[in-house]
This record gives C-alpha cells, structure tokens and sequence, in this order.
C-alpha cells in the first residue's frame, strides 16, 4: 500500500480535471498542491487543494504552460509526484523528463512513450508492427517541402485528410475533397502546425465518408502488461472535437467489440505502456472496417463515462501506479461492463454562431442532483466568470442507465435540470442532440452536428423529435 505520509501530488493544471485529480488524490489520503494563475487566483482547485503556488499571468503561455514556473512550484511545495491531466503540459516530453530527472514520481507513461505517440506518422508505424489496421497514408512533407505531395494524394485517394505529424485531436488536421486544393490547404496546414507545435511536417491519409470515432480505454503496467475498459462512441464532434461520448459504443457487435479492445491491448502492450492511455480508430460504418487514429497518452476529458460502466477510478489507478502501490494488479477478468452511461459536456459557447467561446460571468449556474447514476464534473460555481483564456468548458454531465434508450433520457432529464445565466452555452443544443431521431437510434458519425446543424440550434426541444 502506498505511504501516503510520505506524498504529495502536484496537479500541473486548472479547473475542471485539477478538481477531479484532487478528488481521487483525498480518497487515497494524499495530500495535493495547486497552481493557479492570475485569473484563477479565487478558482475552485485552488480552493480544493491543501496548498496553492501563485505561477504567472492569466495567459497560459506565462502560467500553466511555463515548464519552467511549474517546475520552481515543485521545487517549493516539495511535492514528491505530479500529475499533469490533461491538455496544457500533459503530453509534453521534455516536462515529464525535466521532472523525473528531479527525482519527482511522473503519472503518466514513460516519456519516450509520450514522444512516440504524439507523432502521428510515427504512432502509425507503430500500430501497424503491432497488426493494429491503419488508413491508407504517405510519407511525411517538411514545412516548405510539398514536392511530390500532388502524386502522393493521388496515390493516397481524394478526398482525404492533411495532418500535422505532431497535433493531437482536431487540430491541426483539414480535409481536401479534391486535388485543386491540395497545395493550399497543405501550406496552410504546415503554417499552422509550425506556430501552434513548433513542427510544420505534415502527412497525407485516406478520409473516411461516414466515419465514426470509436476509442478504446487501456491501461498498462509499463511491464509489458496491459488491459482495457472497454469502448467509447465520440462520434458527436463538432470541428472535430467531441462534446458528447458514450458507451458502449451503439450497433456494434460483440466480435467487434472485442476486436477492436484487442488491437488497443496490443498497441499498449507492445509499448511497455504504463499508466491510463486511449487509442482512438476511425470506424468506416459503410464496411464495419476500423482504422488506428491515434493514441492519446494522458486521462481522456471523458474518462467518467468509462467509470459510470466499469465501477472504477482511472486517476486513482493512475495515481497508485505511479506511486508503487503492489496492490494494484491489472486483471481483465476484473472489468466488467455494466449498463449503459453518456457524457455531455458543457461549453459556454454559441451554437448559433458556430460555437464560438462566450465568456462571462456565471450569475446562475445549477446543476442536476448528483447520484449513484448522476455524476456532475466542473471546476466552477455560479458567480465565477469564464475568462477568455482558457478552455470555455464549464461542465461535464454523466448518466448512467440500464441500457442506452434509458440512459439518454436520463441525460435529457439533466440537461434540462442544468440551469446556466450570463454566457451563451450549448445546454439546449445538447438536449436537441438527446431528443433528435437519428441520434436515439444510434445512427451517428463524425458528420452528425454538421448534418443536422439547424434541427439542432433552433430551441430546444422538450419531447423526442418525430
């Protein structure tokens, strides 16, 4: 068992995850430090943890992306472990190096692991040694370098996907539905992957019409051993990024249920993988074929929908790894799936003009009673403002039900419980998604808001479209 007297974790982030690392850190008796910056001198995990380090201005680059002030924090607070959530530095190689090399526990995977993975061409490579099925793709195109990229997308087959080889998530990915805007849309990618990533290299892959986004939750013991908890359904995205999640994953089979879990096992295990990770696929619902997407080396913004159904606590699995607790063991046979469970998440954004951030001040925020199937994660309360510095997510709303039909109503009931005053956010446009038809019976992909972007920004509405 852990010597919690001798611990301290530092939660290298802010709002909504450093309350929830928090959470799990005071179910294992361990102690928690804080950083905060200038706009969130007053925030919720501030207050939470034991202790809190004053690291910077409210813009992130002079705060929480500071390897440098987080690292004095360290230093200060003498915490012994730091766990970096997600976002910010969470998949920053030369941070978890910086820290190990200070004799500090890191909880997440090795950083060769991080390195590995956050390339995307590289990550491809090592899905396919380990037989997990990738797109068609090429090879990588330097910033200014795109000679021969015009024959390399014909090869790889229109319309497809431009991506830059170090962005995760959406960013830094543009789909080109045709040759003509091949060399545009490329140079225009590499630009931006050059400012946001300091990398501009780019690679071409095969887009997937009617796509889904299907994931899978693992976690490793860093020895070679590895399980998973099961999938998760993120196909509801807007500008590729996801606000609803859920599982399991509606319509697929068992077999490839256990497909996919397997080829995620064995990417994972073929890593030495320690600690939480997802690998995400791309799933073709016109063949039922799935393809390696990426694999996120961090806890997943929707990792409670994966709690809700397994009756586990990722960040505390996590967090007694890193600190070499023998008492946890990774035994497949342990992880049972059980009903059904959705995550929404909160923004304060305009669905009416495109999702853009809205900031203010949160004059009224209530949320649904919390329960055994009721679960509200957030770093914020009503009479706090959302600042335009940071990721506008307020919330995340988490059901669970015997099975899908009644899971979603029950997040329907919630939203409609959640009540918000001040920032335009996205409670309402949620609803319309519970209650739209195409939605309830599961027939969803990655296009599904853009498809059905005006049934779901008019208001919202109170019964089941017919």
């Amino acid at each position: 068992m852990i010597d919690v007297s001798k611990h301290k974790v530092l939660i290298a982030n802010r709002g909504e995850i450093a309350c929830r690392v928090i959470r799990s850190c005071r179910s294992l008796g361990i102690a928690t430090v804080a950083v905060y910056s200038d706009a969130d001198q007053e925030s919720m995990h501030v207050q939470l943890a034991d202790e809190a380090i004053h690291i910077g201005a409210a813009k992130a680059a002079e705060s929480y992306l500071d390897v440098q002030k987080v690292l004095q924090a360290i230093t200060v607070s003498g915490a012994t472990a730091v766990h970096p959530g997600y976002g910010f530095l969470s998949e920053n190689t030369d941070f978890a190096r910086q820290i190990m090399a200070a004799g500090v526990r890191w909880i997440g995977p090795a950083p060769d692991t991080i390195s590995e993975m956050g390339d995307k061409d590289r990550a491809r490579q090592l899905a396919q040694s380990a037989g997990v099925p990738v797109l068609p793709g090429s090879q990588r195109f330097a910033t200014g370098e795109l000679d021969g990229i015009e024959e390399a997308g014909s090869e790889v087959g229109y319309p497809l996907l431009v991506k830059a080889s170090a962005g995760g998530g959406g960013i830094g990915m543009r789909l080109v539905e045709s040759a003509p805007q091949l060399l545009d849309i490329a140079a225009s990618t590499q630009s931006m992957a050059e400012r946001s990533f300091g990398d501009g290299t780019v690679f071409l892959e095969r887009y997937v019409k009617n796509a889904r986004h299907i994931e899978v939750q693992v976690f490793g013991d860093g020895k070679g051993e590895a399980i998973h908890l099961y999938e998760r359904e993120c196909s509801i995205q807007r500008r590729f990024q996801k606000v609803v999640e859920e599982s399991p994953a509606p319509g697929l089979n068992e077999t490839l249920r256990r497909q996919i879990a397997e080829c995620a096992v064995n990417l994972a295990r073929s890593q030495n993988y320690a600690g939480a990770g997802t690998v995400e696929f791309v799933f073709d619902d016109d063949s039922n074929e799935y393809f390696f997407l990426e694999m996120n080396t961090r806890v997943q913004v929707e990792h409670p929908v994966t709690e809700m159904v397994t009756h586990t606590d990722i960040v505390a699995m996590q967090i007694c790894l890193a600190l070499e607790d023998d008492s946890l063991t990774l035994d497949q046979s342990q992880i049972a799936h059980r009903g059904a469970a959705i995550e929404c998440r909160i923004y304060a954004e305009d669905p009416d003009k495109m999702f853009l951030p809205s900031p203010g001040l949160l004059e009224v925020l209530t949320f649904p009673q919390e329960g055994e199937d009721v679960r509200v994660d957030t770093g914020v309360r009503q009479g706090d403002r959302v600042t335009p510095y940071y990721d506008p997510m307020i919330a995340k709303i988490i059901v669970r039900a015997p099975d899908r039909s009644r899971a979603i109503d029950a997040m329907a009931n919630a939203l409609k419980e959640t009540r918000i005053e001040g920032p335009r956010c996205n409670e309402r446009f949620l609803l319309n998604v519970m209650n739209h038809p195409q939605y309830r019976e599961g027939k969803v992909t990655t296009r599904f808001i853009d498809d059905n972007l005006q049934a779901l920004t008019r208001n919202a509405i109170e019964e089941p479209v017919v």
